[in-house]
């Protein structure tokens, strides 16, 4: 599904199933060197279950025009153009890591526009150590399979992920590969980084949300670890808001590493 986005085209995925106005709509937001592919199961499976789904290639990347981010609250502009460019009113925002934090900066400037929030593989402030920002800029390939390496938890994910057979860490660098290749004018691996270690705004946008929130975090999280996330729980619950955390004992992927009890999670989430 494209769509017109701040003049530019905007590539959503839409689990091949056509608009419904009648339907809830959920977004989906990657991270960096991601696209709409990193949710595939959780997309496709809330789009043949009753949801409009948009699960975004964020501008600059992959299928998407338009100038990339260089900050978490550009991309959380963005979000907001997205559901006026789509016509939604209301809609659930996903997102992971870089992802989090822009559905987190949203939620936040888009109140009771935004029906539920999850926030997967998150952190506050989300720091990128200086050698890892020097390398994703001069030595991209060796950032790469660095991140890949901290990432994971597991070489041999369940067969639901995405079939049988599948080399999930093998599929993530052609990714972030492809990714990278897709925008020959901006370092998007850079710029993400960046966009990621600079954001403040956190608890401050925790605070702010009207709707309730899931935190979905991997226990043997090395990008992301668990405790980098309690700062934004103590301020969502301190500001009273509904603030759910759930663990699974995987890494920072945990849509191909948990793909189902991600999936089942947001889904029971969403029903609320």
């Amino acid at each position: 599904m494209h769509l017109t986005v701040n003049d530019a085209n905007t590539y959503c995925y839409s689990g091949g199933k056509a608009f419904d106005p009648s339907k809830p709509t959920a977004v989906f937001i990657h991270g960096v060197l991601g696209d709409h592919s990193v949710w595939i199961l959780q997309s496709r499976y809330l789009a043949h279950h009753g949801y409009n789904v948009l699960a975004v290639d964020l501008p600059g990347h992959c299928k998407s025009a338009g100038q990339a981010p260089s900050s978490v609250e550009e991309a959380a502009d963005f979000i907001g153009a997205l559901l006026d460019a789509a016509d939604v009113r209301k809609a659930a925002l996903i997102g992971h890591s870089w992802g989090s934090l822009i559905a987190l900066e949203a939620a936040a400037r888009l109140q009771d526009r935004v029906t539920h929030l999850v926030l997967v593989g998150t952190a506050h402030p989300m720091k990128v150590s200086p050698a890892l920002l020097d390398a994703s800029l001069k030595q991209p390939e060796k950032a790469l399979t660095q991140i890949n390496v901290f990432s994971r938890s597991t070489l041999a994910a369940p067969p639901s992920t995405l079939g049988p057979g599948t080399w999930v860490y093998g599929a993530s660098l052609a990714l972030g590969r492809r990714v990278l290749a897709s925008n020959p004018t901006v370092n998007l691996f850079h710029r993400g980084f960046v966009a990621c270690d600079s954001y403040r705004g956190g608890e401050a946008a925790m605070a702010a949300l009207t709707c309730p929130v899931l935190f979905l975090l991997g226990e043997q999280d090395q990008m992301t670890p668990p405790k980098a996330a309690q700062g934004l729980i103590k301020a969502g619950k301190a500001a009273a808001k509904a603030v759910q955390v759930l663990s699974l004992p995987v890494g920072h992927h945990q849509m191909t590493e948990a793909p189902d009890d991600t999936l089942f999670a947001i889904r029971d989430f969403l029903r609320n």
